[in-house]
């Protein structure tokens, strides 16, 4: 098998259930696929955007797919993603990206959940949807999800996507919401390492780290005893200087050995220059990890950037936040066909536009949106 069928819309939705009945298949469930596939990376954001790609590029689609009846219209393209089994339909797509990953050591991996905000349906009384992630900040790419009906689900959710994941040897970041022992428990039995941001969600915890560094003397904060790093950054009219600190010693902790593995608490201090104004915020994170402050930094670092490289693109590039697709399954499953076209997008690297500017380029050029398919494999 070639690199290029390897990574064939066929070979990793092979095992997908048709939800239709029989005699209303005019168009063969893999052929549906592709095309919408193909469509949201070259730009579509509705059924009927899906619909005129496959028109436009009938010819192009006809060298790979049989087509007996044509395209399929817009209502065929709605009705079959909104029946659709998303858990089925993540699996060939978890397939797919895990064809083009490659796992490295010390790789961060963000959890993170974003809103599909338009995609609540009053009349039925359902409340909009709610992503939890898994992006490998390296290399960009989503390594699973889950949705839950609200954002307080994400708790719960959690440790169901990480038992999806081969995470052995990863640095897993969660906001406060997942600064859970459970979690923390999980992270650890799949053989990887956890830092977990700290609020006050955890009031006695909290209070706890709060004042062991508050209590920690000025010599201290630069000795042996504790892992120190800064840094500064600028650029967009804001200079920032960070400091982290992180200590293993966790004697004064109490209630330290119900937390799997922990290791170092962290304290970060940003201070930032807006024009004349300066803002300081401090934060707190738990973690498995030694005392290792430039780590520690990159780490959290990484997860800061989920928020631009996934969030900001779902909602800016892909219309995501405006999309009124709502009804049954349809808005997870078109999630994932965003989420899917994100990643291969990003994977493509013989072309240096922004990923606009690849989906410009892939609606163009069919021969750059096999390349994109193909994750920049032999055609």
């Amino acid at each position: 098998m070639t690199a290029a069928q390897e990574l064939s819309i066929a070979h990793h939705f092979a095992e997908l259930t048709d939800p239709r009945i029989d005699r209303s298949r005019l168009h063969e469930l893999l052929d549906i696929i592709a095309i919408a596939i193909c469509a949201v990376v070259a730009g579509a954001a509705s059924w009927d955007d899906i619909e005129d790609f496959g028109n436009a590029k009938l010819a192009w689609l006809s060298t790979f797919l049989d087509l007996p009846n044509g395209i399929p219209s817009h209502d065929t393209f709605r009705r079959l993603f909104e029946r659709l089994d998303p858990d089925e339909f993540q699996r060939g797509f978890l397939g797919w990206i895990e064809a083009l990953h490659e796992a490295t050591e010390r790789q961060v991996v963000a959890i993170d959940g974003k809103a599909l905000r338009r995609s609540f349906d009053r009349a039925r009384g359902k409340s909009a949807l709610h992503m939890v992630h898994a992006w490998a900040t390296a290399n960009h790419l989503l390594l699973g999800q889950v949705a839950v009906d609200e954002k307080s689900n994400e708790i719960t959710a959690i440790p169901g996507l990480l038992e999806m994941l081969s995470i052995a040897g990863a640095i897993v970041t969660i906001d406060a919401m997942g600064c859970q022992k459970e979690i923390a428990r999980t992270i650890r039995g799949r053989k990887a390492d956890y830092v977990l941001a700290l609020k006050a969600n955890h009031e006695h915890l909290f209070e706890q780290v709060v004042a062991f560094w508050d209590g920690v003397s000025p010599r201290l904060m630069r000795g042996p005893e504790i892992g120190y790093h800064r840094e500064w950054s600028e650029g967009h009219g804001r200079d920032e200087f960070r400091r982290y600190w992180a200590t293993s010693d966790l004697s004064r902790l109490k209630g330290r050995e119900e937390w799997e593995g922990l290791r170092s608490v962290v304290m970060i201090e940003a201070e930032r220059f807006i024009g004349d104004k300066l803002s300081v915020e401090t934060r707190y994170y738990l973690s498995s990890l030694e005392n290792d402050a430039k780590l520690l930094n990159e780490a959290v670092r990484s997860h800061w950037a989920v928020e631009n490289s996934l969030h900001w693109v779902l909602d800016v590039t892909f219309d995501e936040d405006r999309s009124r697709i709502r009804k049954e399954n349809a808005p997870e499953n078109f999630g994932l066909l965003r989420r899917l076209a994100l990643c291969l997008l990003k994977k493509e690297s013989t072309s240096r536009r922004s990923i606009k500017g690849k989906r410009l380029q892939a609606a163009w050029d069919d021969g750059y949106l096999q390349r994109v398919l193909c994750g920049n494999a032999e055609n």
